[in-house]
């Protein structure tokens, strides 16, 4: 692939910091992009994402979803210079209820008459 072809991305993270910028083809998936953002975590941040369900990525203020490419989601700028394109990374943990955790909603409910004959 052409060098000109590649596209250079690099990813902000909560605290303004990055991690890149790398080069990519415009087939590479949003997903293989997530792929490289955790295993380029830095170390030393409060927040890590366990895997690539834990991360969000946002470009010109869209959500990208995982089996987008990045040629789908590049936004059409052909008359900018070529620099890198900052995308957005949210860490959302995903939420997973244990079997020890119940809603106060979910406790059976008992049907009593408190009927008064007078």
């Amino acid at each position: 692939m052409p060098e000109e072809d590649l596209v250079e991305l690099k990813f902000r993270l909560y605290d303004g910091s990055d991690i890149g910028p790398f080069r990519y083809s415009p087939a590479s998936t949003v997903a293989m992009l997530k792929e490289r953002i955790v295993a380029e975590w830095p170390k030393d941040k409060k927040f890590a994402p366990k895997g690539t369900n834990d991360i969000k990525l946002i470009n010109a203020g869209k959500i990208l979803e995982n089996d987008k490419t990045v040629g789908q989601c590049r936004a059409p700028f052909d008359d900018l210079p070529r620099v890198a394109i900052t995308m957005h990374v949210v860490v959302q943990p995903s939420v997973t209820k244990t079997k020890t955790e119940k809603k106060v909603d979910e406790a059976p409910q008992k049907n009593l008459c408190s009927c008064s004959i007078l």
